[in-house]
């Protein structure tokens, strides 16, 4: 069989966008909306995901699945990118910190819809490829390092937005330190071993309020 042309392949981001659509609307009494912003969804239409997995696995690039990327890792179904991107409102004035760079896929997306995306990965491997493939496709206003996500990247704080692609018990404190008043931050909270999309506004004044929205999966967040 011959390779797919870019043709071909933007053809299938399109089917993809119009799956996480579907998926959307089908969830649209959790998430209180049936359609997701349309900047989110031209930047899920542009960004090339067969680029941001594993080789053996890009021929399955642009189904709404989550895909292995090594590590005991994976990169999550693209409904559940495009929607913790919505929900996290970048705006492109704003300064976004990203845990869980992952093959940086997620932090490309990002890159399109913010000014700055600073993301810290605690698997070198992952931060370095990362990195090479973002500068690669001229993703400027991306900056990674290898650290400790739970710590936030205090050099740079504070954050307008704070999206955690790793699930963890409770949101660590640092991040809730570096999100500036009027600031959001979107991560999968464990509650009772099941995990939660999760929604914290942090208001004016500094108090927080929580939502949570439908059941997901993902790794689980690694500190040292």
């Amino acid at each position: 069989m011959k390779p797919m042309t870019e043709e071909h392949l933007a053809i299938l981001r399109r089917h993809m966008v119009e799956m996480i659509a579907i998926h959307a609307d089908l969830a649209s009494e959790e998430l209180g909306k049936a359609t997701l912003d349309e900047r989110v969804m031209a930047s899920m239409r542009r960004v090339p995901r067969h680029l941001f997995v594993p080789a053996p696995v890009a021929p399955y690039a642009y189904q709404d699945m989550p895909l292995p990327i090594g590590f005991d890792k994976t990169v999550s179904q693209p409904f559940i990118v495009a929607l913790m991107t919505d929900l996290l409102a970048p705006q492109p004035h704003q300064a976004v910190l990203e845990i869980g760079t992952g093959l940086g896929y997620q932090a490309a997306i990002l890159a399109e819809l913010a000014g700055q995306v600073w993301s810290v990965e605690i698997i070198e491997e992952f931060a370095s490829h990362a990195e090479t493939l973002l500068q690669g496709l001229g993703f400027s206003n991306v900056a990674i390092r290898v650290g400790d996500g739970s710590r936030g990247w205090l050099e740079h704080a504070p954050f307008d937005k704070i999206l955690v692609s790793v699930a963890a018990e409770r949101t660590p404190p640092a991040l809730l330190e570096q999100l500036k008043p009027g600031g959001r931050l979107v991560l999968p909270l464990v509650s009772e071993d099941v995990q939660f999309l999760t929604v914290i506004d942090k208001d004016v004044a500094g108090q927080l309020k929580t939502r949570k929205l439908i059941p997901v999966r993902f790794s689980r967040l690694e500190t040292v």
